[in-house]
């Protein structure tokens, strides 16, 4: 057991200002997040904390996280697009998702019935890490805005910050810039991401909260409710 992901169930991940309250998503799912801990444990996966959830790996790969959401819990699989998934429960997280794949749990009951089937997938996923199996990635498969393009002829900086950018955040900012329907509402939208592209950041990039700081909004939201107990 790792004393990581122990401390995950008490405090929660930390991702957002509910950290280390009752409103964490962890403590809403923390029934159900424990017992597909004993499930995973059960397997030949390695119990980890990375990026402030319970990773589990095989020899260094990470192979799933087991994670909460406002309305499910769910099992992460890294390369879940690869699983056959013969009992169609694998959902995928966005339409824009190639790789990831999540069995989600909405109800503690649903565990025990779901229980040898995770153990199925799970193993599955091990033998396809065994294998050396990889997820073959479109790699930009969206054409480049045509507002991005005059952008760059006229912004040069600019134009070379994005092409630093990993594939993936390059992806991520094309999708972001092409949803408007008008032009000058995709040239505004790249007017607002030039300073994280300069930065080097994605669109979906998470900062994370300073501890301080998370722990002053914390004590603030107390007071908060105090108050609010107070006035009833």
């Amino acid at each position: 057991m790792n004393p990581g992901v122990d401390r995950y169930l008490i405090d929660g991940c930390g991702r957002c200002s509910f950290y280390q309250t009752p409103q964490c998503k962890v403590h809403t799912w923390a029934k159900e997040l424990t017992e597909l801990r004993r499930i995973l444990q059960e397997s030949e996966l390695q119990e980890e904390l990375k990026w402030s959830q319970p990773c589990y790996t095989y020899r260094h790969k990470n192979i799933l996280l087991l994670t909460a959401f406002k309305d499910f819990t769910c099992i992460a699989f890294f390369k879940g697009s690869l699983l056959k998934d013969p009992n169609k429960i694998l959902f995928t997280p966005g339409e824009n998702s190639q790789a990831v794949r999540q069995i989600r749990i909405t109800k503690f009951q649903e565990i025990a019935a779901l229980e040898s089937i995770i153990k199925t997938y799970v193993s599955e996923a091990i033998e396809l890490e065994k294998a050396g199996a990889k997820v073959e990635f479109k790699k930009n498969p969206e054409a480049t805005p045509e507002e991005l393009t005059s952008k760059f002829e006229e912004d040069a900086e600019l134009e070379k910050a994005f092409m630093a950018l990993t594939p993936g955040r390059q992806r991520g900012y094309i999708l972001n810039f092409s949803q408007p329907k008008k032009s000058e509402s995709r040239m505004s939208r790249i007017e607002k991401c030039r300073s994280k592209i300069l930065k080097g950041e994605g669109f979906n990039d998470y900062k994370k909260i300073d501890n301080n700081i998370r722990w002053k909004l914390t004590q603030k939201m107390c007071q908060v409710q105090s108050k609010r107990i107070m006035k009833k």
